[in-house]
């Protein structure tokens, strides 16, 4: 999750503090160079933030960015909040 959206040369302002802590993402099998998340995406004990895109990574050593966007409306949490990306809200795509 992140405040602040990157673009192909530079990473997005990750969500910082509180219990906000990275996700595994699962996604579905892709159809026309399509998918989605196949769980929901839970942040809980988010700070006070103005969430405005996702970035995901690979778990690499050293992290690869493998895909980022700007959700398409941001959201604002208050601290202790959860952040919920339900079931196929997130969908990726290759264009």
């Amino acid at each position: 999750m992140v405040t602040a959206n990157g673009d192909d040369a530079t990473a997005g302002t990750e969500v910082t503090g509180g219990a906000y802590a990275r996700q595994t993402l699962t996604v579905g099998a892709a159809s026309a160079g399509a998918t989605s998340n196949s769980a929901d995406l839970v942040f809980s004990g988010m700070p006070a933030a103005t969430v405005v895109g996702v970035e995901i990574w690979d778990s690499a050593g050293t992290p690869v960015r493998l895909w980022y966007g700007a959700l398409t409306a941001s959201r604002t949490v208050a601290a202790g909040d959860e952040l919920r990306l339900v079931a196929a809200s997130l969908a990726l795509s290759i264009s």
